[in-house]
Formats: C-alpha cells, sequence, structure tokens
C-alpha cells in the first residue's frame, strides 16, 4: 500500500532515522567494529538532545577495539513517578548475500512509502521509531514525567553477551517499574500484538574435518571421505523422518502452553496460504501433525543457517573437500535448559561424526532460555487499552517464535514487567537481502510510544 502524507514522519525524523540506518553496524563483524563505536556515540548524543545524561558502557575486560559498546541513558522525570527501562539494539545483521540486494544495503532507498536498507525494521526502524515517540511526549506533555532509563546494545544479533555482562554490574541502576521492548512483530494486517512469550536461542559452529588438503575425486574418490558428504548426514541425523527433533533427552521436561494459552495463540495465527503467500514455500516444516501456531511458538527448533564446503563457483572442479561447515542455531521454550541441550546435541554430533573424519565445535554464543509471561499481567491489561485506541480492531497475545536474548535478564536485574510490542512484518524481510520498513509502521511504532507513557502518567 502506498503511504499517504500523513502517514510520515517529519523531515527531521526521516533525515535523523535514514542517518542512523548508513551506519554499518554488524556487530559481528570485527570490521565493522568502529561503525557500530561512531553508531553508539551517534545514539548517545541524540539521547542527550531529549535530556538524558547518556554515557557508553563496556563489560569489565572488554574495550573500544573489541566489543561493541552498549548506550546507557537516564532522562530524571518526576518524584513518584514510575521508572520505564526502554531496551533497543542497534546491531544488525550482516548483509549478505549482497548480489540479492535490489538497492545499496546500508544506502536507505524509499519506494512506495518503505525504506529499504539493513536495519530497517530490525531494529533501528523499530526503536528509533519509538524514541521519536518518546521525545514527542516529552516536549507536548503538560503534568508530571516518568524516569526513563535507555539500554541500545550492540550485540543483540549475536547473543548480547556484553548487555548482559554490565546489566549484571548494574543491578539497582536499571531497576525500574516496566520494561518496554519494540522489536517484535504484529499480527496480520498490522493488528497490535502484545507478545506474552520468547523462545530462547543458542548458536553455534561446527566443523568437520578429513584429509589435509582438498584431493583430485578421480584419484581418491571412493577411498578418502568426503567431508561435504558427511557434513550432509551429520547434519540430516538431528532430525526424524516425520521432523521431529532426533536428539535424545533434548525434548524432555518441556513445559507445554496452557489451554487458554494456545487458544490466545490461535486466535492470531496466519493461515497455511498466508504463510505460503507471504514465504513462496508451502508451511511443511518442522513436526509433522503439530499447527503452524504449535510449531512456531510452542516447539523446539534446530535449524541449519548454512553449510559451506568444497567449489562453489562457475563450472565445475573435480575436488574431494577436506573439511566443511554448518552454522547452526537452536531455539528453546519453556521447560529446556540452553546449557543441557547443547551438551545433548553436542554428544549427538560426536556420536554420528562419520569415519575417518574429526568434529570441532566452535563460536557458541547465547545460551538464552525461553520466556513465558502471564496473561492476566497489568501492565498487558494497560497496553491493551492503549493499542484499542491505536486501532479499533484491538490487540491480540502472540508467542514469538523469535528471540531477544537478553529480555529475560533484564527483567530479572531490573525487576521490571516486560512489556513487548512491535509493527514488524513478515515482508519487512528481516535477516534477508532488501529488508524494509514502511512509513506507516514507523509511525505506529511511534503512536505507540506516546500512547503508553501518556497511560503510565495515568
Amino acid at each position: 500500500m502506498k503511504e499517504t502524507s500523513s502517514e510520515r514522519p517529519n523531515s527531521q525524523e526521516s533525515a535523523e532515522y535514514f542517518e542512523l540506518l548508513r551506519f554499518p553496524t554488524v556487530g559481528t563483524d570485527p570490521l565493522h567494529l568502529k561503525d557500530c563505536v561512531q553508531c553508539a556515540m551517534w545514539l548517545k548524543t541524540w539521547l542527550e538532545g531529549i535530556g538524558a545524561e547518556a554515557r557508553l558502557l563496556l563489560p569489565e575486560g572488554g574495550g573500544l577495539s573489541a566489543t561493541p559498546p552498549v548506550v546507557f541513558g537516564e532522562r530524571k522525570g518526576d518524584e513518584g513517578m514510575p521508572t520505564i527501562l526502554f531496551y533497543g539494539h542497534y546491531d544488525v545483521q550482516p548483509p549478505d548475500p549482497l548480489d540479492e540486494w535490489l538497492t545499496p544495503p546500508f544506502e536507505p532507498t524509499e519506494k512506495e512509502g518503505r525504506i529499504y536498507c539493513r536495519g530497517a525494521q530490525d531494529d533501528k526502524g523499530q526503536f528509533f521509531a519509538f524514541l521519536c515517540g518518546m521525545r514527542a511526549f516529552f516536549a507536548s506533555h503538560q503534568g508530571s514525567l516518568p524516569t526513563v532509563k535507555f539500554l541500545l546494545d550492540g550485540q543483540e544479533e549475536s547473543g548480547s553477551e556484553g548487555m548482559a555482562r554490565i546489566a549484571a554490574d548494574m543491578n539497582d541502576r536499571l531497576r525500574a517499574d516496566v520494561l518496554l521492548v519494540c522489536d517484535t512483530s504484529a499480527a496480520a494486517d498490522l493488528r497490535p500484538a502484545i507478545i506474552a512469550g520468547l523462545r530462547g536461542v543458542t548458536h553455534f559452529t561446527v566443523l568437520l574435518n578429513a584429509a589435509e588438503s582438498d584431493l583430485h575425486s578421480g584419484r581418491y574418490g571412493g577411498i578418502v571421505p568426503n567431508a561435504a558428504q558427511g557434513m550432509a548426514e551429520l547434519m540430516a541425523s538431528l532430525h526424524n523422518p516425520d521432523g521431529s527433533i532426533a536428539v535424545r533427552g533434548f525434548c524432555d521436561g518441556i513445559v507445554p502452553p496452557t489451554d487458554e494459552e494456545l487458544a490466545a495463540a490461535e486466535t492470531a495465527a496466519m493461515s497455511d496460504g498466508d504463510y505460503a503467500k507471504e514465504t513462496g514455500v508451502e508451511p511443511v516444516g518442522g513436526e509433522h501433525g503439530l499447527s503452524v501456531t504449535m510449531r512456531n511458538s510452542f516447539r523446539p527448533t534446530i535449524e541449519v543457517n548454512g553449510i559451506h564446503s568444497g567449489y562453489g563457483g562457475p563450472g565445475s572442479k573435480t575436488v574431494i573437500p577436506c573439511s566443511a561447515l554448518a552454522k547452526l542455531s537452536m531455539r528453546f521454550v519453556p521447560g529446556q535448559n540452553p546449557s543441557t541441550c547443547m551438551a545433548l546435541v553436542e554428544r549427538h554430533l560426536r556420536q554420528h561424526t562419520p569415519k575417518g573424519m574429526k568434529l570441532r565445535i566452535e563460536a557458541m554464543t547465547g545460551e538464552a532460555p525461553a520466556m513465558r509471561l502471564p496473561l492476566k499481567s497489568p501492565v498487558f491489561r494497560l497496553a491493551a487499552d492503549v493499542l484499542g485506541e491505536i486501532d479499533p480492531r484491538g490487540a491480540v497475545f502472540q508467542w514469538d517464535g523469535a528471540s531477544i536474548p537478553i529480555v529475560s535478564t533484564l527483567a530479572r536485574v531490573s525487576g521490571a514487567a516486560p512489556l513487548l510490542v512491535g509493527f514488524g512484518q513478515g515482508e519487512d524481510r528481516i535477516h534477508s537481502p532488501n529488508e524494509s520498513f514502511s512509513w506507516r509502521q514507523f509511525m505506529l511504532s511511534r503512536r505507540w510510544a506516546a500512547g503508553m507513557l501518556a497511560a503510565l502518567c495515568g
């Protein structure tokens, strides 16, 4: 849908948004560490511009030469008013594969009311729109104001390890009444959604080695083990023919949803046809016999994110690959312990390593547990009222299949009630080439921020 002028931010906000997007803040890539630091300094200045005291934080033992900083800010409010902790992240996914982008990945490009750029939605677009809504509220509100604390993460896409260490050391400095996060999705057609649960996550790399170098497939074919074939067999061993996880003990102790939770989740669910239209493929992955909602919201996964081995250039090269690499991620649900699950997966992989090959597991990050919140949370009722004013259809509840690893830690350390509301959609293509965010979504995030602050001020 082409956006109208009334659904656009003002010129200052759009210019700032574009400036923020131009920082190539790939937090997992050391080559982009300088870009992350520059972006963090830009955000620090922006927060100071709305009256917050702000500074860059690094975990003990870290430095600007090693770790993207956390931006922490605090805007003091009036006595007796609530304290809000706001979390967002400025790091983004790598733009690869570059040849699939239709526009430069770090040059925001507007087309029919949508902005195309890496980070346009996840999470620069969402958190910055929220910040713009806060700024507008501070400027126009006539009564008492809340205290707002800001945490802007530079490593969310890789597990928020630095943020977790910083949060553990800050304790009372993060105390708050409500934890607000704008990094999730709305329901279909942008109907507002309150997130009542997130899956946990761990990422890791599997390396498989056979011969000392790639070998001629004619001279050595049928004699030496093939690392590419071995990796394919190893990855296939993780699942049973019915799509269920084959790792023994991995699904033990899972806490299923209540009837109320499942009914609420199914109310907001997309149809199989909608998923097919959105992705271009039928939603037939995962465990057979379970609904899409159950598979995505309440069951764990082990996903192969990428496999690399041998030759992939033009023409042919008749070699037997000596090594193979696979990137994997796991999503957890309540009742699962990430460390225990990782140990079970490692045992499974070692038991199924093909003969003649050596296995190594490295680059493990995340280890974040799942989070499920009570539907009767008072802050949910307040949010539902605000969202009902924004959209007469009212809000629905969703249990997001994605993960924001640091949220459960921040909720525990701050003592705040978590409230996750975002306005993402499948067409935004986050984590993929040609990521985008519409002005309509930007303005909904902005309105949500101003409305929720007004409600919290009573």
